[in-house]
Formats: C-alpha cells, structure tokens, sequence
C-alpha cells in the first residue's frame, strides 16, 4: 500500500475536528505512555496541549540525548537555479515573478563549492526551481560531479523523479532527498499550485517513497506552515514519515517545519503560526517518533534557533543564501528570505557555548564502499 492509499483513508477536514476535540485527559493519557499511537500524537498536537509545553519539553529533551546526543548536524544548502516552470502563489521561485532567473555555470558550480567548503561544510543540500526542460538530471548529474569530492553527503531538493531518474542520481553520488508535500490538503493544494507540474498532487506526494526505493540514504519531508491549519497539516506529515520509516527501515527519515518567510509576490500566510505553536508541533513529533531527524532551516531567527537547541532538534543549516550564486554575491532572485544570519563560525560557537557538538561530518562514503 502507497502512502497516497494511506492518505485516502483520512478525510482532512474529519481529523482537524478531532484534534480540535481533545481534552487534557487525553494529554495526559498520551504523555503517561512510553510509545504513543496516532490518537495520542493528535491530542499532542491540540490546542489542549499547549498547557503542557514544559511536560512535553522535558521527555523530549530526554528522548533526543537518548537517541541522538547532544549533537547538532550542520549543513548549508546550495541554489543552482531560480528557473521554474510553476505557478507556485507562496514561492518566490513563481514564475510570473518579475527576478533575475540564473542557472549556474560551471565555474559558478565551482566557485559557489569553494565558497561553502571554506565554511567548514561537509553536508550541502542542491536546491533549484522546478524546471526539468532548463535544468534536467544531466545538469544535476554535472553539479555533482564538479563538487562532490568537497563534501561528504549531497542531497538534492529538486523536482520530483522517476525511481529510474532517482537511482541515476544515486550512482553520480547523491545520497539523499528532501522533498516538501506542503500540504496534505487536496484541495488547498489545488489552490495554491494554480499551475505548472507541482500541481499534481499525487505525483509529488509519491516522490519521497521512489526516493526511498532508489536508495537514498535519507529522506527530509515538511508542510509549509501557513498555507492550512497547520496542526492538521502536522499530523499528516506524522503519518507521512511513520509510513516511511516503517517501509524503509534502511533509510533516515527527518521533517523541517518551515514557516511562510517574505519573498516575491508578496504572497500572505492563510494562517500565522506563532512560535508557540510552532514549538509545540516539534514537541509531539518528537514523541511519536522517537529516531526522526528534526530539522530547523534559517528561516527562523537566530534567537528562537537558539532556544529550540534543547527540544528535540537534531539538524540546522547555517550560513545560508537562497539565491543561486549567492554565496558568492548576493542578488533580488532569492526563494525566500533568511532570518538567521550568522556566520557558520558564529553559529557553530554558540552551539558550543550551549553544551552541544556542532557536527560538520558524520557521514562519507568510505562508509558504503570500504575503500
């Protein structure tokens, strides 16, 4: 059974009254219990529980250490290109918006690598628009091959492949995918992606499984908070990774819970998430899912990055451009717009002064291939 066959079980507007019914008592029953199910994950997301934030801070403090120490991995994405073929209403990427479009060049590829290894980085995530006619897997496979003796994992954030198209990817030395649902809601799905290929919803949710049976090595998944009820969103990407990590025990599932950020086309937020819900979302998954990877991007500002250290997070990127070239020089075609603005160094010292381990590399090939 597909994860779409899972979906389809589940009526949307059905689970958001049932979360919305939660009382105190099913908290409590959820935060009394060591492995919690899809009944107490929903209470955990309820507005009942934002009463119990500590409670829930705390046993998630403790499963993190537990599971993955006190330990922070850092990455840095990496935009090859602006060009997309979508109509995407929140993204700056959208194709009516009026930015420079960039597609890098070789020496770009390479001077954008050089740039970001300096950093100290050993983990990039390739970023680019969808626009598979302009920047196709041969482009890709090109990008990879010019950097990927600079870094020790590349994963790739791109539009959605085949499993033949993934598995290519896989043997040029791409070794994970992050691939963003951003809602589980059809329809306001439909609404949101107007047109362009992004606008088949099936074809994108499938994406990370083909991703999985390719090979890689990790999967990333998220909603975009603020184009739905975003605590209804959250429990679907809950089932979403528990399907995958129960499908594909071999590959490392994480979630990102990224917020709608000011870009082109001044797109408005349906709903704003406040950084107490937004914590309280990355509180229940982390105790429905013991060993996901929790990621928090420099969407979010450097203050509320820094007080998330201790509840659950396990991957921050830093330094970060969202423009193709960026690195190098910064323009107006960026995806979004970066909050956190410090320096690897200034992000990895305060990491340090706060008792973690900023983890630069924890993964290489050698691992695989024994050479």
């Amino acid at each position: 059974m597909s994860f779409e066959q899972v979906l389809d079980q589940y009526k949307f507007n059905d689970i958001k009254d049932f979360i919305f019914s939660r009382t105190a008592a099913d908290v409590e029953f959820a935060l009394g219990k060591e492995k919690i199910d899809e009944e107490d994950f929903a209470a955990l997301l309820s507005p009942a529980a934002v009463n119990y934030i500590e409670e829930m801070a705390q046993k998630a403090y403790r499963i993190t250490v537990q599971r993955f120490g006190k330990t922070i991995k850092i990455y840095a994405p990496m935009y090859l290109s602006n060009e997309c073929a979508n109509s995407c209403k929140y993204c700056g990427f959208n194709r009516h918006n009026e930015i420079p479009r960039v597609i890098l060049t070789d020496d770009q590829i390479k001077l954008e690598t050089d740039i970001i290894h300096n950093m100290g980085i050993r983990h990039i995530l390739l970023v680019t628009g969808e626009s598979p006619v302009k920047v196709g897997t041969d482009y890709l496979i090109n990008a990879v091959n010019l950097m990927k003796d600079k870094f020790s994992s590349v994963c790739i954030e791109v539009y959605p492949m085949s499993v033949e198209d993934y598995s290519l990817m896989y043997e040029h030395g791409v070794d994970g995918l992050t691939m963003f649902q951003e809602t589980y809601n059809r329809e306001k799905y439909a609404d949101v992606h107007p047109a362009g290929k992004k606008r088949d919803f099936a074809w994108r949710l499938g994406g990370p499984e083909r991703g999985a049976q390719a090979g890689f090595r990790t999967i990333g998944l998220g909603a975009l908070m603020g184009l739905e009820e975003f605590r209804t969103d959250q429990f679907f990407l809950g089932l979403h990774a528990n399907y995958l990590m129960k499908n594909f025990w071999k590959t490392h599932i994480s979630i990102s819970f990224p917020r709608i950020r000011k870009a082109s086309g001044n797109f408005k937020a349906y709903e704003i998430v406040d950084d107490l819900g937004y914590v309280q979302m990355l509180l229940a998954h982390r105790l429905f899912q013991h060993d996901l990877g929790i990621n928090v991007s420099t969407r979010e500002s450097a203050e509320f990055r820094d007080r998330l250290l201790r509840l659950g997070v396990t991957h921050m990127s830093a330094g970060s451009k969202t423009e193709p070239g960026g690195y190098a020089k910064e323009h107006d075609g960026k995806q979004f717009q970066v909050e956190d603005t410090r320096t690897v160094e200034e992000f990895c010292d305060m990491v340090r002064m706060n008792g973690y381990d900023p983890v630069l590399k924890d993964w290489d090939t050698y691992f695989l291939n024994g050479e």
